[in-house]
């Protein structure tokens, strides 16, 4: 039995950049255990199974795999997956924004295309709403496990867990520079998180509406181009610590470090105190074959 897959470069549009992917876009069928060994296989930090939708509001359902793992949501194979769908028709181009909904394990969200001369130009995906929940690890330690000194965190904002689908930690730095010198000890930041976060998600603010990232991931692997779930809570964060208006563009630079530059942009609408991000970005078709099962 033969199966379809795609990889992509997600939040580029340059081949090589961005964060790789992997679709199989005929999921149907297939076992738990076979997606897992399919992403094994692939090796990269998520692989994304498009199946049929089991519920009617939805257009296809996302299965999204880690090497180890199924996630309920995460940002770039969203984007990623959507933005090829879109490229080969299962979303029917239409001039201006198409408005679709995605089955995942966190739920039935919004999905928004945007179309420019009959191609996919951008694809924006609702997350869910945010929840904070503080830090019990002491700055020193959380210093050492960055391979960092304390002095390089940000003066003002406080470390923080967020999560908009997936719980990341927000670590704030007092700039760019500082942010260069992490040097993670992958086992001292795992014992130091635990199960809580997924995530260290680095961030240095670059104006008012700018952030340079970096995604520290002490799991599978040691560092993340690009991620999208956490840019989403990055911008959250922001607005809930009052650096960042709702509705405003939020505009992320992550993997520049890694020589992946990626570009996400992120906006947070907020009702009382909920607030739900929305990341936008767009992707790049880089192989495509077929697997044997």
């Amino acid at each position: 039995m033969e199966h379809r897959f795609h990889t992509l470069d997600v939040f580029t549009t340059n081949r090589f950049e961005g964060n790789p992917l992997a679709v199989i876009t005929d999921g149907d069928g297939l076992s738990d255990a076979t997606m897992l060994a399919i992403a094994r296989e692939m090796n990269l930090s998520e692989t994304v199974f498009v199946q049929k939708p089991t519920d009617d509001r939805a257009l296809a359902r996302l299965r999204i795999f880690t090497t180890k793992e199924e996630l309920k949501l995460a940002g770039h194979p969203v984007v990623g997956t959507w933005f090829l769908l879109a490229e080969l028709g299962v979303v029917p181009a239409q001039e201006g924004g198409v408005h679709i909904m995605q089955q995942t394990g966190a739920g039935v969200l919004p999905v928004e295309i945007r179309f420019k001369d009959g191609r996919p130009q951008r694809v924006t995906m609702t997350q869910v709403p945010a929840v904070f929940r503080p830090i019990k690890i002491k700055k020193k330690q959380l210093a050492s496990a960055l391979g960092v000194s304390v002095s390089d965190f940000h003066s003002e904002l406080e470390p923080q867990y967020v999560s908009t689908g997936i719980s990341n930690l927000m670590i704030p730095f007092r700039n760019r520079a500082a942010l260069a010198r992490i040097d993670m000890n992958i086992g001292e930041l795992r014992r130091l998180q635990g199960k809580n976060g997924t995530m260290a998600y680095c961030f240095a603010l670059n104006g008012s509406n700018k952030a340079f990232t970096r995604g520290m991931v002490p799991w599978e692997m040691y560092e993340d181009p690009a991620t999208g779930s956490a840019a989403g809570s990055l911008g959250a964060y922001l607005v809930h610590h009052g650096k960042l208006a709702s509705a405003q563009t939020f505009y992320i630079q992550p993997g520049v470090e890694m020589g992946r530059p990626s570009h996400i942009e992120v906006e947070v609408s907020q009702t009382g105190k909920k607030l739900v991000p929305r990341v936008s970005g767009a992707a790049v078709k880089v192989f495509e074959g077929t697997i044997r099962i």
